[in-house]
This record gives structure tokens, sequence and C-alpha cells, in this order.
């Protein structure tokens, strides 16, 4: 059992008993398949620093980031104020004189239908108004 030491005075792998797989036992391509995915990992761990580097582009994604929540919030507001413009429009006009119109159908019907009591009626007010305006 020999260790062997670097330049710097670190030991090594163990000749006899440190490698698992000797590489007299490796064939070439097996080393060569070792080699490609040592070359892709390493692209992709060059890629990954490349990109936490590039402040450019994670100021660009952050900015994205935070307008598509502006935009999910906006969206959210408008949602809620069609709703309570919908809401409001319903209480109103259940509120609304639709009561009143219908009473002044029914009164216009009943007055076409008879109109003596209707004519009695404005006779008895155009008196009242003129004797009202005589007084003065």
């Amino acid at each position: 059992m020999t260790d062997k030491t670097d330049p710097k005075g670190n030991k090594t792998a163990n000749e006899d008993a440190g490698n698992p797989v000797q590489p007299e036992s490796r064939s070439v391509e097996q080393i060569e398949r070792d080699i490609e995915v040592t070359r892709a990992d390493m692209g992709d761990t060059v890629e990954a620093l490349a990109e936490k580097t590039d402040v450019k582009a994670q100021a660009r994604k952050q900015a994205d980031e935070v307008k598509a929540q502006a935009q999910e919030k906006v969206s959210a507001a408008k949602t809620k104020v069609t709703e309570t413009k919908e809401d409001l429009l319903g209480k109103a006009q259940a509120a609304s004189p639709e009561t009143a119109r219908t009473a002044a159908a029914q009164v216009q019907q009943k007055a076409r239908e008879n109109p003596l009591p209707v004519a009695v009626g404005a006779a008895v007010l155009v008196g009242f108004v003129l004797g009202r305006l005589s007084r003065r």
C-alpha cells in the first residue's frame, strides 16, 4: 500500500485500496462516457453560475415577477369593482320606484276604463287651485 501525495503534500488516492475501480479494469468507452457526463455536469454548473451572476437578467426577472403580481392585483380589483357595481345596481333596481311605475300604469289604465272619477277629481283640483289664486 503506497499513498501518493500531490505537490502540496496532501495525500491522494491509495493505489491498492482507495479506488474501488482500478484504471486497468475500465474500458476506453466507459472512461469516455464518464468524461461526457462530467462535461455535461460542468456545463450545467457553469450555466447556473452564469445565471446567478447576470445581474441584468435577475433584475429583469424580478421586474417581470413584480409586474405579474401587480397585474393580478389589478385584475382582482377590477373583478371586485364589477361585482360591487352589479350588487349595487341590483339593490338600486330593487329599491327603485318600479312599484311607483306599476302604480302609475294601473292609475292610467283605471282612468281609461272609467274616466268620470278622474274628471271629477280634476275638476275639484282645478277649483281648489283657482280658489287659492283668487284669494291673493
